[in-house]
């Protein structure tokens, strides 16, 4: 990831209006930034929330609230808690997450 032409700004993420993506079960609100290739955003999914997809996209992702489980193909799974993150590059590890009492995250892309 290059972090370029990126002047220094704040963020208002509540100013932000969020977008919906439906899972498999539940919703993601995402409030989203774009600076050039890379995607910024805060996401929160209900309770409930299970993704409709494999992911093999690369992310570097923060916890804030709530707790996620993460699947990956070879079925290993993780748990995130508050103030934990995980980081995987493109097309490195497709994965996919869910939750039972929702989560709030942090997550650059």
């Amino acid at each position: 990831m290059k972090l370029s032409n990126i002047p220094f700004a704040t963020t208002a993420w509540s100013a932000i209006a969020p977008t919906e993506h439906k899972g498999e079960k539940g919703v993601a609100l995402w409030r989203t930034q774009q600076f050039d290739e890379v995607r910024v955003r805060m996401v929160e999914y209900s309770p409930g929330y299970f993704a409709d997809h494999w992911c093999s996209k690369g992310h570097i992702l923060l916890c804030l609230s709530g707790e996620l489980h993460t699947e990956l193909e070879d079925g290993r799974v993780f748990t995130l808690q508050p103030g934990m993150s995980y980081q995987v590059a493109d097309q490195a590890e497709a994965h996919r997450s869910w939750t039972d009492e929702g989560a709030r995250l942090f997550i650059v892309d």
